[in-house]
C-alpha cells in the first residue's frame, strides 16, 4: 500500500494541474457572447430561457454518465463506486429544477423539454459516456472537477446577476442558486475521491487531459447558445 506521503504529494500536484485547466475554462467561459452579456448588464429574458434550455441536456445526462461510470469500476475500488452511485442518486432530478426554472420566468414547460441538444452539448455528452463506458473511467474526475467547480464558483454569482438583471424571484433561479450552494460539499467530496485512486502517475495524467478535453467540450456548449 503506499504511503499517506505519496498520496498527499500526487493530490496536491494533480490538484494545481487542474485549477489551472479551470483557470483557462472560465476566461473561455467569461469570452462567451452568453456570458458576456449576462457580466455586462444587457441580458435579456430571452438569453436566461436559452441558458436553461441548453443546460437541461447536459445535466439530465449527468446522472446517467455517471451511473455507467460507477457501474464500469471494478472491484477493487468498491468505494469510489459508491460514492458515484450516491452523487448520481443525488443530482439526478436536477434538470427538473431547470424545468421549474424556466416556468417560473415565464417559460413553457413543453420547449424546455421539446428543445433539442446544441452542437456542443452533442459533443460534451458524446465524451462523457466515451469515458465512462471504459473499465475503471477514472479520468471522469477530471470531468467532475471542472463541473463540480463551475457549480461552486460560477452558480450562485451568475444566478444572483440573472435576478437582478432580469428582477426576477429566488424561486426562478433556484439550479444556480442550490448548486453555489452545495457543490462546495462536492468539491471536498472530490479530493477523497482523489485519494482512492492516487497515486498512480498515469491515472493522474488521464484526470488531468480528461478535464481539458470536457473544459474546451462545455465551453462550445456555452458558445453555442445564441446571444
Amino acid at each position: 500500500m503506499a504511503d499517506g506521503g505519496r498520496v498527499d504529494d500526487q493530490v496536491a500536484d494533480t490538484l494545481r494541474k487542474l485549477a489551472v485547466v479551470f483557470a483557462d475554462f472560465e476566461q473561455r467561459l467569461e469570452a462567451t457572447p452568453l456570458i458576456r452579456k449576462l457580466t455586462r448588464g444587457r441580458f435579456e429574458i430571452g438569453d436566461y430561457h436559452a441558458f436553461l434550455i441548453n443546460l437541461r441536456q447536459q445535466v439530465k445526462d449527468g446522472a446517467l454518465w455517471m451511473s455507467r461510470a460507477a457501474s464500469n469500476v471494478g472491484e477493487d475500488h468498491l468505494e469510489l463506486r459508491s460514492t458515484l452511485m450516491r452523487h448520481a442518486v443525488t443530482e439526478h432530478r436536477d434538470f427538473r429544477l431547470l424545468e421549474a426554472d424556466f416556468v417560473c420566468s415565464g417559460g413553457e414547460v413543453e420547449v424546455i423539454r421539446s428543445a433539442p441538444k446544441n452542437v456542443g452539448s452533442e459533443a460534451l455528452s458524446a465524451w462523457m459516456f466515451h469515458e465512462a463506458s471504459k473499465p475503471d473511467p477514472f479520468g471522469l474526475l477530471g470531468a467532475m472537477f471542472i463541473i463540480e467547480g463551475l457549480g461552486s464558483i460560477k452558480a450562485a454569482p451568475w444566478g444572483r446577476l440573472v435576478k437582478e438583471r432580469l428582477n426576477l424571484p429566488d424561486e426562478a433561479a433556484r439550479f444556480l442558486l442550490y448548486h453555489g450552494e452545495n457543490d462546495a460539499e462536492h468539491m471536498q467530496e472530490f479530493e477523497e475521491m482523489l485519494r482512492m485512486v492516487l497515486p498512480d502517475t498515469a491515472v493522474a495524467g488521464r484526470i488531468v487531459m480528461t478535464a481539458k478535453v470536457t473544459a474546451r467540450l462545455y465551453a462550445l456548449q456555452i458558445e453555442e447558445i445564441a446571444a
